[in-house]
C-alpha cells in the first residue's frame, strides 16, 4: 500500500508529506508511513509524551480519575485538531503531530511551574514552555543512537514552534532557544505557519475553555446557576436542559458542553473557508505569507469565547482552592531550583553529567530541564526528600 494514498483528496493549500523539506539529521524515508505519520508516532512513542499522564492541567495532581491532565488535554485536542483537518482536507497526520506535542514542555504544577521556573532562572535565560517543548524535541529526548531528539521534519517542527503565530526577533541580549536553533534549522519565524497547525491552535482554544468548564462544573469551583455570566454559556444549558427536563446533572453538563464545542467547531469552519475564498488561498506558501492566520473564529465567536475565558479567570483559575494548590507547586519549583542550583552533585547521574561547572549557565539550563521534565508527583516526592534530609541525590 502506498503510504501517501490517503492525499489525494487534500486541498491545494494542504501541506503535503512527499514535499517534507527534510529533517535536520537527513535518514531514509520509511517504506510504510510518511514524514509526518512517522513524526506522530515518535511523539506518542516519547518518554516526555508518556509523563504528561502526570502533569497538571489545573487541579495539581488530581486525586480524582475524571479531570483532565496535559495527556488527556493533548489527545481531546488532537481529536478535534483532525475533526478540523478533516473537513478543510488537510494533513491529518501532520494536525495530530502538532495537536500531541503542543505541550510536552510544560513544567510541573502547569502555569504555576512555568512562571516560578522563569522566575528562578530569569539571570539563566528564564523559561517558557513553547521554547521548552522545542528542547526537548531536538535535544532532551535521547533515544536515537544517531542523533539527540526526535529529528521530526521541518514541517512538524515549524507547526509546534509557531503554531500560535509568527514568533519576533528577541530582545537585545535575551537568549532565545528558539532562535538559537533556528540558526541551525531555518522555521522561517517570521511568517504564519501553514494551516495545519493554525488548526492544531485553535483547536487547543476549543478545548482547554470547554474541558476547564466541564472540570470546573464536576469539581464544584462554580456552579451551573454561576454561568449567567456567560450568558452565551448559560443559554446553552438551559436549551438542554428545557429538552431533557428530567436529565441528571452528570448528562446535563455532558451534553451542554459538547455542543458548546460543536458550535466552535462549526463557527471556526464557516470563517476558515470564507478567509480562504476571500484572499485566493491556492496553497500551503500563500498561508504562510499572509498577513494573518486563515484557521480563526468569527468575530462574534472569539467574543464569546472571551467571554468564556474571562469567566473561568474570575471563577476556576482565581478560586481560593486553586489558588492554593498553585503556590504549593511555584513553592516546590523554587526550593527544587535553588537547592539544585546550591548541590547540583545531587542531580541523578545523567543530568549531573551534562551540566557545567559550579552555578554556570550551562548547570542552569540542565536543573531546569530536569525539574521541567518531571511529573507532578516526582516534584513533590522530590521536594519531600528535601526537607526531610540532606543525604542522597535527588
Amino acid at each position: 500500500m502506498d503510504k501517501n494514498t490517503s492525499n489525494w483528496n487534500l486541498a491545494s493549500f494542504a501541506t503535503l508529506a512527499e514535499k517534507t523539506r527534510g529533517r535536520l539529521h537527513p535518514e531514509p524515508e520509511s517504506l510504510r508511513r510518511s514524514a509526518f505519520q512517522r513524526d506522530r508516532d515518535r511523539i506518542i512513542h516519547s518518554t516526555a509524551f508518556r509523563r504528561l499522564k502526570h502533569k497538571t492541567q489545573v487541579f495539581i495532581a488530581p486525586e480524582g480519575d475524571h479531570y483532565r491532565t496535559r495527556l488527556t488535554h493533548s489527545l481531546e485536542v488532537a481529536q478535534i485538531a483532525r475533526s478540523l483537518a478533516r473537513a478543510l482536507r488537510l494533513d491529518e497526520d501532520l494536525v495530530e503531530a502538532i495537536a500531541l506535542a503542543h505541550d510536552i514542555g510544560h513544567p510541573p504544577f502547569g502555569h504555576a511551574g512555568e512562571h516560578a521556573l522563569n522566575a528562578v532562572s530569569a539571570q539563566y535565560g528564564g523559561f517558557d514552555h513553547n521554547a521548552q517543548t522545542l528542547r526537548v524535541l531536538v535535544e532532551n529526548e535521547q533515544r536515537y543512537a544517531e542523533f539527540n531528539g526526535l529529528n521530526l521534519s521541518w514541517e512538524t517542527l515549524e507547526g509546534i514552534v509557531k503554531h500560535n503565530g509568527p514568533i519576533k526577533d528577541p530582545k537585545v541580549g535575551v537568549t532565545s532557544p528558539i532562535h538559537d536553533f533556528n540558526k541551525t534549522f531555518d522555521l522561517e519565524l517570521s511568517r504564519y505557519p501553514g494551516g495545519e497547525a493554525q488548526v492544531a491552535a485553535i483547536a487547543d482554544d476549543i478545548a482547554y475553555s470547554n474541558h476547564d468548564l466541564d472540570d470546573g462544573l464536576r469539581a464544584g469551583v462554580f456552579t451551573i446557576e454561576d454561568l449567567s455570566s456567560a450568558p452565551h454559556v448559560a443559554a446553552v444549558f438551559e436549551f438542554v436542559a428545557q429538552k431533557y427536563p428530567d436529565i441528571e446533572r452528570s448528562r446535563l453538563i455532558h451534553e451542554a458542553v459538547r455542543r458548546l464545542i460543536g458550535d466552535m467547531i462549526e463557527d471556526v469552519l464557516s470563517e476558515t473557508i470564507r478567509r480562504i475564498a476571500e484572499a485566493g488561498i491556492r496553497d500551503v506558501e500563500e498561508i504562510r505569507n499572509h498577513d494573518r492566520a486563515i484557521v480563526a473564529f468569527s468575530e462574534p465567536m472569539r467574543e464569546k469565547e472571551r467571554t468564556l475565558k474571562a469567566f473561568l479567570l474570575k471563577n476556576m483559575y482565581r478560586h481560593g482552592a486553586i489558588i492554593r494548590e498553585t503556590e504549593q507547586g511555584e513553592k516546590v519549583v523554587r526550593s527544587l531550583f535553588k537547592e539544585l542550583m546550591q548541590r547540583p552533585e545531587r542531580l541523578p547521574p545523567q543530568w549531573r553529567d551534562r551540566a557545567g561547572p559550579g552555578q554556570s549557565v550551562k548547570t542552569a539550563r540542565v536543573i531546569v530541564d530536569y525539574i521541567a521534565g518531571m511529573t507532578d508527583q516526582y516534584a513533590l516526592n522530590q521536594w519531600k526528600r528535601l526537607s526531610e534530609t540532606d543525604a542522597g541525590a535527588i
